[in-house]
C-alpha cells in the first residue's frame, strides 16, 4: 500500500537554524512555550497545534500551517498570540522541508537514570513513507528547553556533515586509557 502524501500532525513546527523541526509531545507539555522562546531567539514559526505535512514530488516531507492558524501561537495563560505582529514578518516561515523531530517527554525520577548518557534518545520515525530522525528530550524543572532544542538541531547538523560526537569522545577515552596502560 502506498503511503499517503498528506497529513495533519499535532505539534509545533519551526525553522531552527534553517532546518524544519517538528516539536511533538503530549498536549500541555510546553511545546508552544518552547516555540515562543525559540522565536524570541530568532527562529521562525511555521505552525502551532496543527502542522500540515505533505510529501512533494522529490520525496521531501514539507511542513506548513493551515491558513486559519497562520501566524498564531496559543500559550496557556496568555491565550492566542500573533507572532507576526509581536516579532515581525521575519519570525514566520511559510513552509520548510522537515529534517528533525524533537519529542518532549516527561520521565519519572526512576526512569531518568536509565537514559543512555553517551548516545541520548535517538530514534527514527516514518512520516509519509520517509524515515526521519527523532530525538527525545526529557522535560524537568529548570531545564532550558529552547537551548536544548537548539543543541539537538546543532548536533543533527554536525552529524549530517559527518561528525559523530560519540565516536570522537569514545576514541579520546580509549586513547587516554591506552596511555595509562603503557
Amino acid at each position: 500500500m502506498q503511503p499517503s502524501n498528506e497529513a495533519t500532525r499535532h505539534g509545533v513546527c519551526l525553522a531552527i537554524f534553517d532546518l524544519g523541526v517538528l516539536l511533538i509531545g503530549d498536549s500541555g507539555i510546553g511545546k508552544s512555550e518552547i516555540a515562543l522562546s525559540l522565536v524570541d531567539r530568532g527562529h521562525q514559526l511555521i505552525a502551532d497545534d496543527a502542522v500540515t505535512i505533505k510529501r512533494n514530488a522529490e520525496g521531501e516531507v514539507m511542513t506548513s500551517c493551515p491558513g486559519v492558524l497562520q501566524d498564531f501561537l496559543e500559550v496557556r495563560g496568555l491565550g492566542i498570540l500573533n507572532v507576526r505582529k509581536m516579532f515581525g514578518d521575519s519570525a514566520i516561515c511559510r513552509q520548510k522541508s522537515l529534517s528533525l523531530i524533537v519529542r518532549l517527554e516527561r520521565f519519572s525520577a526512576t526512569d531518568l537514570p536509565h537514559i543512555d548518557r553517551l548516545h541520548g534518545l535517538h530514534h527514527e520515525e516514518d512520516v509519509l513513507g520517509v524515515t526521519l530522525p527523532q530525538v527525545t528530550i526529557p522535560l524537568a524543572p529548570g531545564r532550558n528547553m529552547a537551548i536544548l532544542t537548539e543543541a539537538a538541531v546543532r548536533k543533527y547538523k554536525i552529524r549530517e556533515a559527518g561528525y559523530y560526537t560519540e565516536q570522537v569522545f569514545t576514541a579520546r577515552q580509549r586513547a587516554e586509557l591506552a596511555k595509562k596502560d603503557q
